[in-house]
Order: C-alpha cells, then sequence, then structure tokens
C-alpha cells in the first residue's frame, strides 16, 4: 500500500480527524504536528510504517521527524498539487521552515484583501474578472493604500482632447458647496485599480461627496471559479472585496451623501446584511427596478426585476419625484411589442394603440383592421392624440405580435407605472415617500442601454450597461436639487453614471460634477469617448482624464495577456530587470527550477508569475514620486504634485 495511503487509513481512527463526510480534517493533523500532539504520534507509531518512515531511533529513544511529517502532508495531501510543491521551492525558509509552516505567522482575516484585476471587453464579462486574493500585514495594507502618483492626464472637451494644463478650483463654486474654495472642481475620469483609486481620492475629496452609485459585479454563479481562494469562501470573499471598498468610499461621503448601490437577486440578501452592518447610522431601503419584460431566464423563474440600495442618513428626506419629460417616452418601444410579419391567421393585429402625449397612458384601441385605411408611418397625432401602428422603421407594414388581451396587460403595466410614487407625472403628486418598485421609464432597461451607448459609441462591445434613465432617477433622488453636488461611482462601467449627471445639468442647468473610477481599458475607448461625445451634443462641460501611474501592474498584464510560454519567459527576464518581488521570494531557486516552471499548462504558469509580484507595487505611491528606481517624468510630477497641492 502507498505510504499515504497507508497514512491516511491510520489517520482515519481518530473520529477527531474525519469530517461528517468522511474527508481527513487535513489543517487539523498539521496542527496537531506542528504542535507535537501526543494523540497523533500515539496513533503514528501503532503503524510499524510510518513508525519507521517519520520516526528516528537515538539512544533507544524514538523521535518524530516533525519537519519530514509535515512536508509529506503538504506535498502529498494538505496542498496536494505539484503547483504548490513547486511553490515552495521559491519560498523563504526560516530555522527549515517555510514562512506558512511557522505559528509566528498570523493570517488576520481583517486585513485580507481582494485586488481586481484582469481583462474585460464586454459588461456582461464583469462576472468573469480576475480576483488577486492577498493575506497582508498591516503595514503591508498601509503601503498598499497610500495615494498614487497620477499620469497620463489630459482635458477632454467637446472638440476634443487637450494638453493638461491644471486641475480648476473654482472658489465661488466651493462656496455654493460649502467645501474649502481650494477643492477640485474638475469632472474627473480615472482609470487604475478602483480601491487605489479610492484611497487616492480621499487626500482631495474626503467628506466632500454628495452621492456615490455604483453598479459592482453581481458575483454570480460562474464568478467563484476565477477566485484564486477556496471556492467555499467565494461569497466571502466577495464580500471583502465590497466592504474594503466601501470602507474607502464610506470617507468621501459628506455627513448628508448618501450610497446607491445596484445588485441583482444573487447577492442582494447578503449585500444588505453587509450595508447594515456597516452603516449602522443610516438608513439601508432596497428597491425592486423592473426592466425586462422579457426577463432573464432562470430555471423555474424568469427575472424582469433587479434591486438598488439606497443607504441615507437618518433623517435625511430624498427629494421629490422628478418630472418626466415628453421626449423621455419613447413610443417607439410599442413596437417591440409588435413587429411580426403579415400572416392569414393573424386576425384584428393591425390596429392603432392610442396614447396621451403628456402622459404615455394608452387611451384605448382603434378599431381598424387589416382591411381599412393602413398609414404609412408607425405615428400618426391627431386630435391631440397619439396613434400607434405596427410599422417598422423602415415603414414596413407589420402586426402587433401579442393578442389584444396581451396588450391590456401592458396597458395596466403603463399606466401603474405612470400613477406610481416615482413616475407621477407632477413632482411628489398625491405621494409623500418613494414606492418601492420603480418601473424603467424606457421599461427595457438592458435593450435601451445598449441602444444608447452604441449609438454614442459604434464601437461599444457593452451587452447590458444600466439604463440611463435609471440611473438618471436614481441620481436625481438624492441630489436633484443640489445643483452643485459632487457625484461618483467607482464601478464607472460605460459611463452610465456621467452620462446621468451631464443630462440633469442640461436640464436644470446644474454644475454637478462627476469622478468616475474604472480600471479596465474600455475606459479609454468606450466611457471616456462616450462621455465626451455627450458633452459634444450638451455642447459645453469638460472633464479631466488620468491614470494611475502603474509598476508591477504592467507586468501582470503583459502576464494575462501572453499567448504562450515563450512570451512568459520574456516577461520573466523583464520581471528580473525591474518588477518589485514578494520580499518572501527565492529568486535563484526559480530561475534554477524554470525546466520544472516549463511543464505546467500556461494559466497555471501566469499564477505563479503573478504569485512572485509584490502586489503592493501595483502602482508607484505618492511617496516614491522622486524615487528614480520609477522613472517618473516631470509631467507625472507637475499633474501628481497640482492633485495633492505639495511642493
Amino acid at each position: 500500500m502507498k505510504l499515504y495511503e497507508t497514512l491516511e487509513q491510520q489517520l482515519k481512527k481518530e473520529p477527531n480527524f474525519v469530517t461528517d463526510n468522511g474527508e481527513l480534517k487535513k489543517w487539523v493533523v498539521l496542527n496537531k504536528a506542528q504542535n507535537f500532539d501526543e494523540e497523533l504520534i500515539e496513533l503514528l507509531l501503532q503503524n510499524d510504517t510510518l513508525k519507521e518512515k517519520f520516526f528516528v531511533k537515538v539512544k533507544d529513544v524514538l523521535v518524530f521527524k516533525q519537519n519530514l511529517f509535515i512536508e509529506f502532508l503538504e506535498q502529498k495531501n494538505y496542498l496536494n498539487d505539484s503547483y504548490t510543491k513547486y511553490k515552495n521551492k521559491v519560498g523563504l525558509t526560516i530555522d527549515g521552515k517555510y514562512l506558512k509552516q511557522r505559528n509566528e505567522v498570523a493570517l488576520v482575516w481583517p486585513f485580507k484583501d481582494c485586488i481586481l484585476e484582469g481583462g474585460q471587453s464586454r459588461e456582461e464579462q464583469k462576472r468573469e474578472e480576475i480576483f488577486f486574493n492577498e493575506i497582508l500585514a498591516q503595514d503591508e495594507i498601509t503601503q498598499l493604500l497610500e495615494p498614487k502618483v497620477l499620469t497620463n492626464a489630459k482635458r477632454i472637451d467637446k472638440d476634443g482632447e487637450h494638453a493638461f494644463n491644471g486641475f480648476t478650483r473654482d472658489a465661488e463654486l466651493n462656496r455654493n458647496r460649502g467645501l474649502p474654495e481650494d477643492t477640485i472642481t474638475d469632472n474627473l475620469i480615472i482609470k487604475g485599480n478602483n480601491l487605489l483609486a479610492l484611497h487616492t481620492l480621499k487626500e482631495e475629496f474626503a467628506g466632500k461627496v454628495k452621492l456615490i452609485y455604483i453598479d459592482p459585479p453581481y458575483n454570480t454563479g460562474g464568478l467563484g471559479d476565477t477566485f484564486t481562494y477556496n471556492n467555499n469562501f467565494k461569497r466571502s470573499t466577495w464580500l471583502t472585496f465590497m466592504y474594503n471598498r466601501l470602507a474607502a468610499a464610506k470617507e468621501l461621503l459628506r455627513k448628508d451623501g448618501v450610497l446607491v448601490v445596484a445588485i441583482d437577486e444573487n447577492e442582494q440578501p447578503h449585500l444588505g446584511v453587509l450595508l447594515k452592518e456597516f452603516f449602522k447610522d443610516y438608513e439601508v431601503h432596497c428597491i425592486t427596478i423592473v426592466h425586462n419584460p422579457r426577463g432573464v431566464q432562470g430555471t423555474n423563474f424568469s427575472y424582469t426585476h433587479e434591486y438598488a440600495f439606497f443607504v441615507v442618513p437618518k433623517g435625511k428626506k430624498l427629494i421629490g419625484n422628478r418630472i418626466i419629460d415628453e421626449s423621455e417616452i419613447d413610443f417607439s418601444n410599442l413596437r417591440n411589442w409588435g413587429g411580426e410579419s403579415l400572416r392569414s391567421d393573424a386576425k384584428n393585429c393591425f390596429y392603432p394603440i392610442v396614447v396621451d402625449p403628456k402622459t404615455s397612458e394608452i387611451i384605448e384601441f382603434g378599431d381598424v383592421c387589416e382591411d381599412d385605411f393602413h398609414p404609412s408611418k408607425r405615428e400618426i397625432i391627431k386630435d391631440g392624440k397619439v396613434y400607434i401602428y405596427p410599422i417598422d422603421n423602415d415603414n414596413i407594414e407589420r402586426k402587433w405580435r401579442y393578442a389584444r388581451q396581451s396588450v391590456e396587460e401592458i396597458k395596466d403595466l403603463l399606466r401603474a407605472r405612470k400613477k406610481s410614487g416615482q413616475w407621477d407625472v407632477e413632482i411628489g403628486k398625491n405621494f409623500g415617500q418613494y414606492k418601492t418598485v420603480w418601473v424603467d421609464p424606457k421599461y427595457d432597461a438592458n435593450e435601451y442601454g445598449t441602444k444608447i451607448v452604441s449609438r454614442l459609441v459604434p464601437e461599444n462591445k457593452f451587452s447590458f450597461p444600466k439604463s440611463l434613465y435609471n440611473v438618471k432617477d436614481c441620481v436625481y433622488a438624492v441630489v436633484g436639487n443640489d445643483k452643485d453636488a459632487i457625484v461618483l461611482d467607482y464601478h464607472a462601467g460605460s459611463g452610465t453614471t456621467a452620462h446621468a449627471v451631464l443630462e440633469l445639468n442640461k436640464e436644470d442647468g446644474g454644475n454637478r460634477k462627476f469622478i468616475m473610477c474604472e480600471q479596465m481599458d474600455y475606459v479609454e475607448t468606450v466611457t471616456s469617448k462616450r462621455v465626451q461625445r455627450v458633452i459634444e451634443q450638451n455642447g459645453s462641460d469638460e472633464f479631466i482624464y488620468l491614470e494611475l501611474k502603474k509598476y508591477n501592474q504592467t507586468f501582470i498584464e503583459q502576464i494575462e495577456a501572453a499567448k504562450d510560454t515563450k512570451a512568459l519567459l520574456q516577461i520573466w527576464e523583464q520581471m528580473k530587470a525591474k518588477s518589485f518581488f514578494k520580499y518572501s521570494v527565492d529568486l535563484q531557486k526559480f530561475q534554477e527550477s524554470i525546466e520544472e516552471f516549463k511543464q505546467f499548462e500556461l494559466n497555471k504558469q501566469k499564477e505563479i508569475l503573478c504569485e512572485l509580484l509584490d502586489k503592493n507595487q501595483l502602482y508607484v505611491n505618492l511617496s516614491s514620486l522622486n524615487d528614480a528606481d520609477f522613472e517618473c517624468t516631470e509631467e507625472e510630477k507637475r499633474v501628481t504634485k497640482d492633485f495633492y497641492r505639495v511642493s
């Protein structure tokens, strides 16, 4: 019998070493071995094979070979793949033990952080982002969260990009806000890890932000597979990821500031518990947002809604309901309920739906049938009413997809929408409070969110951006009567929050400012482009684009993009010359084991190289601005000193 099988069989004789499922409690055995537990030693001595392997006789006394036993556990079972064994070869040892084997090293949960990394080109891939989970000591956390050097700054307006000419600090605007006169008053889009960006922003914006709106990763089923952590801890890892960022974001909020978090059913209950625990001095409200009439198909239910948490300081009142502009009522959406080609079996499917243009309510159904007069346009206005026919965008005659009975149900939904607290035409009419079920004014948020982004940015690859109209109403609920407010979104995505702020300013002449943070490369190709084109349309406003200066982060991105082992080995040579490694890494041993490294499959090779890098040096700290090793340019120094107001 193999030695491991013999060991496992013998250890399972002790009930305390076995789980309810009959599995060996490997962590318990390891702990017992580290403490020379008598119960464990006695059990091992009862088997001749184990006695011969793990004990040595010294002057008639049997001595437990503790190091050998622990190494065997870690390599053969406790950490049971060759990758872990390989990682140990590049680890730092003290007195013959690796750091993780020594009791002096504490793995403290509060200091565990999940750094969001990886590539993403479409919104739905947000569910597949990669988290590097690091366990860090307190001094490392302090270093990790230091403010960062800023780079690649440029001012962007309706005419395009311009050289950075300094941050604006409008004293009058800041007096209106009740903020220090030298506070930055530019719109900002920041590229970089959002946790580190939040800690960078604290230096300038702590206690100054009126609204934080975020649409974070939803942690749907597939996400757990990409966590480099035990899948049993997938949810706690996601919650820690959220908590770390919420803790930093909370410091940016004004005393009357509000947090709004969009979420779906996967983490809605768990996020609610986190918010209520962390924001004890706030009211935490969860509303339902109906956004997709077709629904997202599940096993038994088709989801037509998501959620939003409003975290509001106790005693603060949200403002009255927003007036819905007539231009926001898109009658063409009615065509999406129809559009079937002409069919002989589809009698009475061709008739007008008569709509009140001021309220968007369906008044009645016309009596036109297929043998009567057919108009050449989808919409005809007469007698102060809008008649909508099943005519497509090419003015080709179609028929309603649904029977009248189904459309009657849609009519009832529209009426409910318009008469709810959220969508009443007049501000606050008949309602002193918001209702907790909102219907997106475009009704199909996914479809219209995508259309809006694609119209502004044809190269857009986002499939499910948030609805502009839903986000605008969330923003309006908090800052509709504060025309100078600062709005922050540190999961910027396609830029919907910035778009909503600009649209509100256009409607009421406000001067609200946005701060957007996004790590993915599409912040340049989609987010910034979308915002710039909205500014073009509106004819005014501008923003400053800037980035956190990368260091080890550059190598991580190169590793992620590598197509084969040859490319990784080239990156490894660059890493040896320029990167910062973890203090525990033995580079000489790693180099000696390079042939073994080549035997792993590509994704495992990438993991190994990422493991070597010091995550505290992903970006350049402000304290290293003048350190020659980081090669900060004079322009980077100028931008950074201007932002932090340091000499």
